[in-house]
C-alpha cells in the first residue's frame, strides 16, 4: 500500500530561491531512493522550518527513508526530526484530486 511520509525540523535556512540552489543535488539523489515515487519540499521562513511530504511505495521503503535522512540531517546538525507515516486512501484521494493516480 502507498505510504505518505510527512518531516519536518527546525531549520534557520538558506530558503527560496538560495536554497533551491543549494539543494539541487539532494534534490536529485532523493529520485533514486527505493520506494520513492515524489517528494514535495515544505519550507516557512517566518517559523523557521522545511522539510518535505512524500510518496512512497509502501511502509517498509517510507520508514527505510525516514531513518536514513534523519541521520543524515543530524550530521548537518539538526537535532530533532519529525516525521509521520501515513497509508493513503486513493478513492478520497482522487476525488480531490491527490496526486496518488499518477504513478
Amino acid at each position: 500500500m502507498k505510504t505518505l511520509l510527512q518531516v519536518d525540523f527546525d531549520y534557520q535556512g538558506p530558503f527560496g530561491e538560495v536554497m533551491s540552489s543549494a539543494l539541487k543535488e539532494l534534490a536529485e539523489s532523493i529520485n533514486l531512493e527505493p520506494g520513492m515515487i515524489w517528494k514535495l519540499w515544505t519550507e516557512n521562513e517566518k517559523a523557521q522550518l522545511a522539510g518535505g511530504v512524500y510518496l512512497f511505495q509502501d511502509a517498509t521503503t517510507a520508514q527505510a527513508y525516514l531513518e536514513m535522512h534523519a541521520a543524515r540531517l543530524k550530521a548537518m546538525g539538526i537535532d530533532e526530526v519529525r516525521g509521520k507515516l501515513f497509508d493513503i486512501n486513493e478513492t478520497l484521494s482522487l476525488i480531490n484530486k491527490g496526486p496518488c493516480s499518477l504513478v
